[in-house]
């Protein structure tokens, strides 16, 4: 979701306001390039170092075990989904934490969408056609270790290089292809993340 800046002009008079909507609050100016998406509810499914992957169960309401991953592959940081949200795959958006700690399922962590990564993938196993499943980036507002991380730009490369090398291998395991189209700054995810209230 995304929020105008002359939003932020015609109701205090050019400077900046904090909005709030649904589950996300945003800090606007009459600045465009000053955009700040805060206080994104990111609930965990599998957790950093976990080499099970875990998925929500919306009818249930559990987490179920859904795969286990090969001797040696592990989920790089925490992986969830933001509530209330929808990607074309039917799914919640997705989300990776970037974080100096990890969670277990379930949890609800408050986090900063810092960017993401645009992509596209088998839609089926074996099935030629692709459809976009992009990977959103956050900061849990708590870390200490990337409280100044912002935007992607201020992570090291080798970070996103790695989680692309990620998300490619796994979903290969699946027998699906994975295609990182772009990397997203925080104001260009920020436009592709929608809340269902």
């Amino acid at each position: 979701m995304y929020l105008q800046a002359k939003i932020g002009e015609s109701f205090c008079g050019g400077n900046p306001v904090l909005a709030r909507f649904g589950w996300h609050s945003f800090l606007v100016s009459k600045d465009l390039n000053i955009f700040i998406m805060e206080d994104v509810d990111v609930v965990v499914e599998t957790p950093k170092g976990s080499a099970q992957k875990y998925d929500y169960d919306p009818d249930s309401h559990f987490f179920r075990l859904k795969k286990i991953l090969p001797s040696g592959m592990v989920f790089p940081y925490d992986f969830g989904f933001i509530p209330h949200t929808k990607g074309e795959d039917g799914d919640p958006l997705d989300v990776i934490l970037i974080s100096e700690f990890c969670s277990f399922p379930g949890i609800v962590v408050k986090c900063r969408i810092i960017g993401g990564i645009k992509a596209e993938q088998s839609a089926k196993k074996g099935k030629d056609k692709m459809i976009r499943n992009d990977r959103f980036l956050a900061i849990p507002t708590c870390s200490s270790i990337f409280e100044n991380v912002k935007n992607m730009d201020d992570l090291p490369k080798k970070i996103m290089d790695q989680l692309e090398e990620f998300f490619v291998d796994y979903n290969r395991l699946e027998g699906k292809e994975f295609k990182a189209l772009k990397q997203m700054d925080a104001k260009e995810a920020g436009k592709l993340i929608e809340v269902d209230d």
